[in-house]
């Protein structure tokens, strides 16, 4: 039978007679008949076939395998000389498993190549998907002598099949089934083979896993030509040759596979080739591969074999990722990557000193997994790098599944890159992390200025075939500590505590510490290096975020950056430093509690100012959480904030502080978080200490936690870097507080600080005029919202004696509330009123008393005020209704207004005034909000 897939068929002899090449051989000699279309030249090749000694009767066991083979191999012929075209004209397309994993996706493969207006192009392809795992099965079942590898078997026949009669007709199909026919029948000749052994060896194991790219090489080729394309498949086993490397890996020889690539584009001339990828053949042309995943590397091949324009890979992501965006939602794709970047991705966490260079240990990962951590998809081979880089080829990542994306081009910096290095977002290319590892220290004073003692540590742990991630020794030499994977450290330090049993025991070492739960974190970008400030901002976003390092190392060629740090630290470390580098020079997840009138005002302000301050300072401020009473409304990237009420009467769940608390501040991708407090409650407040001692900022205009039981709210926030704001405890909006830390900041000493705090109590003073009763004012204050709903939380003066507390402990002053004397404005009899109608029905009874005050403060040329005042100089405070001048700024007041003045040792003949609108929900959810921006600017954002 003549089918046009020989080289399959042809490669039988040597597998077999490499089954057991150290046995000695029982002979047969069938004959396997090459045919050339054009010449029909005969050949005959003789072949041993070899079985494991143990079997008894292995006459019993020879075979014969014989097949009639159609080959483009012209013998006994001179073959034309003729310019074979490289360069530019080429490009180079990878397609991956999945993107020819169906019929219909073979089809949308084809229409992208014919697509590609290049003058000449080859086509990469893997075997469909899931096909080299059904190959590799098996060889496994065979060898197990599990019979059910003849069902398996068929099964991928099926496969390929049903997908053919999809694609072909004609003599295409006709031509394909009948080598797919042929294939099968010699993969069970040679799986009975196994099957028998009980072994396959590698050679064997390598040609049968194969086949599956030969299957979807001849497939695409057929449907390009069904449209008219001048096209030919290539069994790359005939071009690519490789040595063994050692750690699962092959070196190409390029010379050789130059040579035998001019052959065959002699024998074989077209505008488009597709090649098997994956599949390679040894110096004595034994099949072999490139190793699990290896298609991209033979991407890369045949562009510097070509001299390509471009090598693109396509799979199913839509490039290069700047982190795993399973961890990052927010990461982007990065449009260029230089080779050198790539590379350090590649090789990112294996950090050595010189000594070690100079030992020549090398601790190989495996970098399948490590790219895939950086890229957040598998979308490159490790080596596919490597090829490319000699002639300048770039590599381009494209998504076959969204073609409108460009994808990622790894290639030389361009030059227009090099001029932005005002840009420090652009010097950090891409952040990764690796889980699941543990820290061994191997320290003591015996270690300093003693040769070979790295090698004996790193000689062990090679012995014990452990990975080594990351090394990190200081110049002290009284340490080395290093990164193993989890599940290897034990064995590690077993075998380290063994080897140096007796300087542990003499006290030349002090120990081979284990620090478990580990995570790596890498940054790498080729401008970081001799950048200043990457490093100091990559520390500062990790701080800031309150993350610590346990351990730190970084190459000399300053591409790569690494640091270790706690496991359950490490997604919110990767978001702090991509979000410093990436998002905005602030990102700030925000906790709404207590949507009420100040907290939906709030919303409402950032609902207008986020996108501006996102765009002009870099600041971007992400409401994660609402949380009302009864609901809360939870988001993942932020929540729409011209519709939240509505989305939290629909989307709302019932409100968990907890659950809230966790979800703002550990389940998203930005790094820092601040719960804005709008209630008056104590038990929100009493959760303040724990909020900042987990490094989460509080900002809240709620007095009761600065003026309950003396705190140490400002003590912690310094300890644990997080920020504890309240300007709007006092004066709402005003910036009374900002101004006392600033005088007391400069040195300035405070002797007095008397004000209005009470927008409520300002209004009723001053419209408690001339013949007007004091209940008439009151009711009026409370239909205009200015008074609380029980009037008398106003009148009783508690408001104010809290803000003076907050005043006086910020000045240093020792003062519990109950320090504070108070002259409450609610009558005796009233202050049990049962509910607030029958206080103001009642009110109207003492207007008499109070009106008698005002009377004798205006004879005097005084007015009435309801001030709290700040001693400093005597260590008090106090509460009370006082009289003041009409020329006294205090009497100059209107409406709500708050009036401040600080006598210090600098304003002490004229105090320092600070006035303005004290009450109301917009002043007080202005206040809240410029402390959202003064704790973005301590978070190194740009001022405002």
């Amino acid at each position: 039978m003549a089918f046009s897939t020989p080289i399959s068929s042809s490669y039988l002899p040597r597998v077999y007679s490499h089954l057991s090449a150290h046995d000695a051989a029982s002979e047969t000699k069938p004959r396997i008949c090459l045919s050339n279309a054009s010449s029909l030249l005969q050949c005959t090749l003789n072949y041993k076939a070899c079985f494991p000694s143990h079997l008894e009767k292995r006459e019993l066991y020879n075979f014969k395998v014989s097949a009639s083979v159609t080959t483009d191999v012209l013998m006994h012929e001179t073959p034309v000389k003729s310019s074979i075209a490289k360069g530019d004209t080429w490009s180079i397309h990878k397609f991956g498993g999945t993107c020819v994993g169906t019929a219909q996706r073979i089809q949308n493969v084809a229409e992208i190549v014919m697509e590609d207006s290049s003058e000449r192009k080859m086509v990469v392809v893997s075997a469909m998907a899931k096909v080299t795992d059904m190959m590799y099965d098996l060889i496994d079942k065979a060898q197990s002598r599990d019979d059910s590898y003849e069902l398996a078997l068929d099964a991928v026949f099926e496969k390929h099949k049903l997908t053919a009669l999809d694609l072909l007709d004609g003599d295409e199909l006709a031509s394909f089934l009948s080598t797919l026919s042929l294939d099968i029948n010699n993969l069970k000749a040679m799986l009975r083979a196994i099957y028998i052994a009980g072994h396959a060896t590698e050679s064997f194991t390598d040609f049968v896993v194969g086949y599956g790219e030969l299957w979807s090489a001849q497939m695409l080729s057929s449907v390009l030509r069904k449209s008219g394309v001048d096209c030919n498949w290539m069994d790359t086993r005939e071009i690519l040759i490789v040595t063994p490397a050692g750690s699962n890996q092959v070196d190409p020889d390029y010379a050789e596979s130059e040579k035998r690539l001019k052959n065959w584009l002699l024998q074989n001339p077209s505008k488009a080739i597709v090649a098997t990828g994956f599949i390679a053949s040894t110096p004595q042309n034994i099949p072999t591969t490139l190793k699990r995943d290896g298609s991209d590397f033979s991407a890369a091949i045949m562009g510097a074999l070509f001299r390509a324009r471009q090598v693109t890979i396509w799979t199913d992501v839509d490039g290069v990722y700047s982190a795993d965006p399973r961890k990052v939602s927010e990461a982007v794709i990065l449009n260029t990557l230089s080779y050198q970047e790539a590379w350090e991705m590649v090789n990112s966490f294996i950090s050595f000193c010189l000594y070690l260079e100079a030992l020549s240990i090398m601790f190989v990962t495996n970098l399948r997994r490590l790219m895939q951590s950086y890229f957040g998809a598998n979308v490159l081979h490790p080596r596919t790098i490597i090829p490319v880089m000699r002639y300048d080829i770039p590599i381009v990542i494209r998504n076959i599944f969204n073609l409108s994306a460009p994808g990622t081009k790894i290639c030389r910096p361009p030059v227009n890159e090099q001029d932005e290095k005002h840009k420090l977002e652009t010097y950090v290319k891409g952040f990764a992390t690796i889980d699941n590892l543990a820290l061994i220290n191997v320290e003591g004073t015996g270690m300093a200025g003693v040769p070979g003692t790295a090698s004996a540590i790193f000689s062990t742990v090679k012995d014990v075939g452990a990975n080594v991630i990351m090394i990190s020794q200081a110049s002290s030499e009284h340490s080395v500590c290093f990164a193993v994977p989890e599940k290897e450290v034990k064995a590690v330090a077993k075998a380290l505590e063994t080897r140096f049993r007796q300087a542990l025991g003499a006290g030349r070492l002090s120990q081979v510490a284990v620090i478990p739960n580990c995570s790596i974190l890498a940054a790498v970008g080729q401008k970081m290096a001799s950048t200043p400030g990457v490093s100091a901002t990559l520390f500062n976003a990790l701080a800031t975020a309150n993350i610590n390092i346990r351990a730190i190392a970084q190459g000399c060629s300053e591409y790569n950056i690494t640091v270790v740090v706690k496991r359950e630290d490490c997604v919110r470390a990767l978001r702090a430093v991509h979000s410093r580098f990436y998002l905005s020079k602030t990102s700030i997840a925000v906790g709404i509690i207590g949507p009420g009138l100040i907290g939906a005002t709030l919303l409402n302000q950032l609902r207008d100012q986020a996108a501006v301050l996102k765009e002009k300072s870099k600041t971007d401020l992400r409401v994660m959480g609402i949380l009302g009473t009864r609901k809360m409304l939870l988001s993942d990237i932020g929540i729409d904030l011209s519709k939240w009420k509505e989305l939290q009467e629909e989307k709302g769940e019932k409100a968990d502080l907890e659950k809230f608390v966790q979800h703002v501040h550990g389940n998203h991708f930005i790094p820092n978080t601040v719960l804005v407090d709008c209630t008056a409650s104590t038990d929100v407040a009493d959760h303040y200490h724990d909020w900042l001692r987990t490094g989460i900022h509080v900002i809240t205009p709620n007095k009761k936690a600065n003026s309950g039981p003396l705190d140490k709210l400002r003590t912690l926030q310094r300890q644990s870097f997080t920020h504890y704001f309240y300007e709007a405890t006092v004066g709402a909006g005003l910036p009374i507080m900002h101004t006392l830390r600033d005088l007391l900041q400069t040195g300035d000493k405070i002797i007095r600080i008397e004000g209005i705090f009470s927008g409520t109590l300002s209004y009723i003073f001053n419209n408690f005029v001339d013949t007007r009763a004091f209940s008439e004012v009151v009711k009026e204050a409370r239909a205009a919202g200015y008074t609380e709903p029980d009037p008398r939380d106003d009148l009783a003066g508690t408001d104010v004696a809290r803000k003076v507390i907050i005043l006086a402990r910020e000045c240093g002053l020792k003062l519990e509330l109950s320090d504070i004397p108070v002259q409450s404005l609610v009558p005796d009899p009233l202050k049990a009123t049962a509910s607030v109608d029958d206080f103001m029905q009642q009110l109207p009874s003492f207007d008499a008393d109070i009106a008698n005050k005002r009377q004798a403060a205006e004879d005097a040329g005084e007015v009435l005020r309801y001030v709290g005042v700040v001693d400093v100089t005597n260590q008090k405070g106090l509460v009370e209704l006082q009289r003041y001048n009409k020329k006294h700024p205090f009497a100059q007041l209107s409406g709500s207004d708050n009036i401040i003045a600080f006598t210090t040792e600098r304003y002490n003949k004229q105090p320092l005034i600070v006035r303005g609108p004290g009450a109301g929900a917009e002043v007080t959810a202005g206040g809240v909000f410029s402390d959202l921006l003064r704790l973005a600017k301590n978070l190194g954002a740009p001022s405002f």
